[in-house]
């Protein structure tokens, strides 16, 4: 655990312990959560979008055909 100060800038420089212990690296991105009172800091090891997409990579139809197919329901029952 360390204790950082925010710049003029609104910047803080992560602990060193910190740093090294999740492997923070020149370039990598973050993640700030808040709860309450407090601001937590993830480190975000892919691209959330490209984490996102995957979500519906092992789907059988495309995300339009699957709504084509919910209309044609709401179709039926009107």
């Amino acid at each position: 655990m360390g204790i950082s100060k925010i710049t003029r800038n609104f910047q803080i420089t992560l602990p060193k312990d910190i740093r090294e212990q999740k492997k923070f690296k020149v370039g990598d991105k973050v993640l700030f959560v808040v709860k309450n009172d407090s601001v937590g800091l993830i480190k975000m090891n892919k691209d959330a979008i490209y984490d996102a997409a995957g979500l519906w990579g092992g789907l059988k139809e495309t995300g339009l055909e699957y709504e084509r197919k919910l209309r044609s329901k709401w179709k039926k029952r009107l």
